[in-house]
């Protein structure tokens, strides 16, 4: 199955840009009158074929189309600091748009080696782990904003902060509220500082553990992600 991807897909002919139109035409080796499929990122699905093979414009004509309801009954966000080692981030990008997760916030915090984050890379690398799955539903990407910041937004979910500083802490799946919404705060390579850690409880944010070995960040985050996943079924 070949899935492409545009935000808009709003006519009976779409014309694929010029990168995914070389991608079919050039790697693929799609022809006219192949099967393709297309996906808005937002349950919309759409079978497809080619109409017109160029490598510059690649025409499609749209047969049929479905939606495809979101299957997760809970919303999973996860604010992540982003690594200093940039390829690790996209790496957890990709894993957790596999996973199914719903929304990402890179935060800068106190002990973060990185503070900028090309947004217009990391939403490609999410559109092509979205395409790769074969997955219907797009995460939302935040723009990447200082943690005081995200403190500030009102949170309805169910709001935990896993953590390395010793504590009374439970694990995840001890505490998560099974098929309800939760932002999981994940944070930098040199963890949160105290008192980040302080204002988070202080603003409801309950202290969790990922286990009784240190992971990285990237790990700690795709955990909560399959932890998740694990424990509603998906």
């Amino acid at each position: 199955m070949h899935l492409f991807y545009s935000p808009v897909i709003d006519t009976d002919y779409f014309t694929l840009d010029h990168e995914e139109s070389r991608h079919c035409v050039k790697v693929m080796r799609l022809r006219a009158g192949d099967e393709v499929f297309l996906t808005d990122g937002m349950g919309g699905w759409y079978k497809a074929e080619i109409a017109d093979p160029n490598p510059k414009s690649c025409i499609l004509r749209i047969n049929e189309k479905r939606t495809i309801p979101n299957p997760r009954s809970g919303r999973l966000h996860l604010a992540v600091a982003p690594t200093k080692n940039i390829d690790r981030f996209e790496w957890f990008l990709e894993k957790a748009t596999e996973c199914g997760i719903d929304e990402i916030t890179p935060v800068i915090c106190d002990h973060s080696e990185r503070t900028i984050v090309k947004a217009a890379r990391s939403e490609k690398v999410i559109a092509s782990a979205m395409k790769q799955s074969l997955r219907a539903w797009l995460p939302t990407l935040n723009p990447a904003i200082p943690l005081n910041t995200f403190f500030k937004i009102g949170q309805r979910s169910q709001k935990l902060i896993a953590h390395c500083s010793d504590g009374n802490k439970k694990q995840f799946q001890e505490v998560y509220n099974k098929g309800g919404n939760a932002v999981v705060l994940i944070g930098p390579e040199g963890d949160f500082s105290h008192q980040e850690i302080e204002q988070a409880i202080t603003i409801g944010f309950q202290p969790i553990s990922l286990g009784n070995y240190r992971l990285r960040t990237e790990t700690a985050a795709l955990a909560v992600c399959v932890s998740f996943n694990m424990l509603n079924g998906y």
